[in-house]
Formats: C-alpha cells, sequence, structure tokens
C-alpha cells in the first residue's frame, strides 16, 4: 500500500534574524546540536562571513545562495521493486525534498572535515559550493550521474 503524503506536516519555520533567510534558518536548525541554537547561529554567521571576505563578496547572502544552488539535486533515483528484480529509477526532486537533501549534504560535507572549527568547515564548504566544487557537490553530481545512468527505467516511474 502506497504511503499518503502528508503535507500538513510541514512546518512553517520563521526566518533567521540577521538576513530574514527561512533556508539560512533551516541550516541553523540542522547545524544545531543538543538545542544549542545560539551556537548554532554562531557558527552559521560566522562561517557565511568568513566565506564572503575570502570570496571577496560583499553581501553573505549572496555566497549562500549561489552555494545553495550548486548543490540543489533535481533528479535523484528510487528504488522500486518490478517482476523480482529492483530497479533504481529516476525520479524528478521536488520543493521540499529537494531543500531537505541541500540542506542534509551540506551539513554532512562540512561535519566531515576534519583539523578546524565548525565555523571554518561551514566556511570553506560554501566557498567550496559556491566555486562548483566540495563534497556536497559532489553528491549532486554523483546523484545525477546515478540518475542518467538508469534514464532506462524511467519507464516504470508511476506519477
Amino acid at each position: 500500500m502506497p504511503r499518503k503524503k502528508t503535507a500538513s506536516l510541514v512546518r512553517d519555520i520563521p526566518a533567521d534574524r540577521l538576513y530574514g533567510s527561512v533556508p539560512i534558518q533551516r541550516l541553523i536548525n540542522r547545524v544545531m546540536l543538543n538545542g544549542k541554537k545560539q551556537l548554532a547561529e554562531k557558527l552559521v554567521y560566522t562561517g557565511l562571513e568568513k566565506a564572503a571576505s575570502k570570496l571577496k563578496v560583499e553581501n553573505p547572502l549572496e555566497v549562500f545562495e549561489q552555494a545553495w544552488k550548486n548543490v540543489q539535486p533535481q533528479v535523484e533515483t528510487r528504488s522500486r521493486r518490478v517482476g523480482g528484480a529492483n530497479y533504481q529509477i529516476p525520479f524528478e526532486v521536488k520543493g521540499q525534498r529537494q531543500s531537505h537533501l541541500t540542506l542534509m549534504w551540506f551539513v554532512a560535507a562540512a561535519r566531515s572535515r576534519k583539523g578546524m572549527s565548525m565555523a571554518d568547515r561551514l566556511a570553506a564548504e560554501f566557498m567550496d559550493a559556491y566555486n562548483g566544487q566540495g563534497a556536497a557537490v559532489k553528491k549532486r553530481e554523483d546523484v545525477h550521474k546515478m540518475a542518467e545512468a538508469n534514464r532506462a527505467f524511467a519507464h516504470f516511474a508511476r506519477t
């Protein structure tokens, strides 16, 4: 039996204090550990400012938005069982799932960097994503390659 769509469970998250951006607030919430929101805010804001100063961009929000666009996935594969075999079927990624994957990959990439503070890790990941490099962008490219390789099974997708 297919899962029901539960659109009513999507929370309305207020925009962050400094930039008035909901995606930045979602990033802060994702970075936060053990309810330490002020620490997470400080880490994200410091990371954005460091990245903007190193890239010589005046507005840190521009760095974030460009990095966000470079990490957002367009397609992904989902496993589906058809006639006794499992196929990886490419699907278009829409709305909430797209931003969720972007945040997950971004924070995972920043946390996987070792040997520096979390603010420096976030700054480095912002700079790499801004330039179209880094672990989060590589993850997106891998997902896109997987979807492209399994394009032959797209006819199994039922929308």
